[in-house]
């Protein structure tokens, strides 16, 4: 009997193994930057600018997605002051986030990427950190180390306010404008009724 007791053990715990298996959770991922964020004013509170950023390859990536202008402000202004491709480019859609990548240590840090100030086209080193609600984005200009930088912080927007963009910086609308869903169809000719006596 005593024999039998331990196989007897053994064999339901080899089926609580695989059962406990099944029923763990996996571990969560970690917060991502892809998405809509808003920036404000830090004394007005209102605000500044949306931000779309994406990702290619791992390589993470920043436009201006909708300018909120000041009374006198210039809805087309370009960046006049740029010293490389984005010399001339108007404001909305510039790509002002550049070479981000995941840090492989700190999987909620985005670094070795660089921030565009279009103001006066001048471009400094740039981190961003996504914090654990996954709601707010920080994103640190700096020159040399990053102690010596500023931060900013964005809030996510909802997915819906996507729709609020213009078609020219939203890839939605762009993909939506390339498929030939919004074309109607060819009808096929119907057959003539047959003839009755």
């Amino acid at each position: 009997m005593r024999a039998v007791l331990p196989t007897a053990v053994a064999a339901l715990l080899s089926l609580a193994v695989p059962l406990h298996a099944q029923t763990a959770t996996p571990a969560p991922a970690a917060p991502s930057p892809t998405g809509l964020w808003q920036a404000v004013d830090d004394d007005t509170k209102q605000p500044t600018g949306w931000f779309l950023i994406s990702s290619k390859d791992g390589v993470y990536s920043g436009t201006i997605a909708k300018m909120f202008l000041k009374p006198g402000e210039d809805p087309n202004a370009v960046c006049d002051a740029c010293k490389d491709d984005r010399l001339n480019h108007p404001w909305l859609g510039l790509e002002i986030i550049r070479g981000m990548k995941q840090d492989a240590d700190h999987p909620d840090e985005y670094v070795d990427g660089t921030i565009l100030d279009p103001r006066d086209g001048k471009v400094y080193k740039a981190k961003m950190t996504v914090k654990p609600d996954n709601q707010t984005l920080v994103v640190r200009g700096y020159i040399g180390i990053s102690l010596l930088g500023q931060n900013q912080y964005w809030t996510r927007l909802p997915d819906a306010a996507m729709k609020e963009l213009d078609p020219s910086v939203n890839p939605s609308a762009a993909a939506a404008a390339a498929t030939p869903a919004n074309k109607p169809l060819a009808r096929k000719p119907q057959a003539a009724p047959a003839a009755q006596h």
